[in-house]
């Protein structure tokens, strides 16, 4: 699989079906062109990389969640005998074991605070990914979602500005918390 083949299916649609085993069949019809699986296992994952190249599809595993495989050389080999187009793992090595393989890869990176985002920073100039995957993609949604219980919510982490301060409050924050001196006196 070549990195631009796998870019030009972005390109086509955006949106890449991330499902587990069990809905893995819906993937496949759906008009997405790539699918992370996130998941399975050693028994199951060569005929669900099989049916997804019939219906046309990229397919990635997530190693790190999939049974029955190690999360070493040999697990990555085994994906690549089977002939899945690329793994998404959080694990730097992995990475350089896939690009061994001829695997495409994608790195997964959950951004907490500002230390998370200088582990981004620090993986990218020693590895080469092929792609990155920020999580989580939707904090705004979240700080929503949590605001109405019945426990305070802080929105904490990657706050630099006024306007993501006052965001976040208006999303229903009861307060931020954040190391940027300016926003102290806001």
């Amino acid at each position: 699989m070549f990195k631009e083949n796998f870019l030009d299916a972005l390109m086509e649609n955006p949106v890449i079906a991330a499902v587990k085993d069990d809905r893995f069949s819906e993937a496949v019809e759906s008009p997405c062109k790539v699918v992370f699986l996130l998941g399975g296992n050693l028994l199951s994952l060569k005929r669900r990389v099989e049916a997804a190249h019939q219906k046309g599809k990229i397919i990635f595993i997530h190693i790190d969640l999939s049974e029955g495989i190690g999360k070493d050389r040999t697990g990555i080999e085994f994906l690549s005998r089977i002939g899945a187009d690329g793994i998404i793992t959080t694990k730097t090595g992995l990475v350089r074991i896939a690009k061994d393989f001829g695997l495409l890869t994608v790195q997964r990176f959950f951004v907490y605070d500002s230390h998370g985002v200088a582990s981004i920073s620090d993986t990218l100039g020693r590895e080469n990914p092929d792609i990155i995957e920020i999580m989580p993609g939707t904090i705004g949604k979240i700080i929503r979602k949590f605001s109405i219980s019945s426990t305070p919510l802080i929105a904490g982490g990657l706050i630099e500005t006024n306007k993501e301060a006052t965001d976040a409050l208006s999303l229903g924050a009861m307060a931020v918390s954040t190391g940027k001196k300016e926003l102290w006196y806001m």
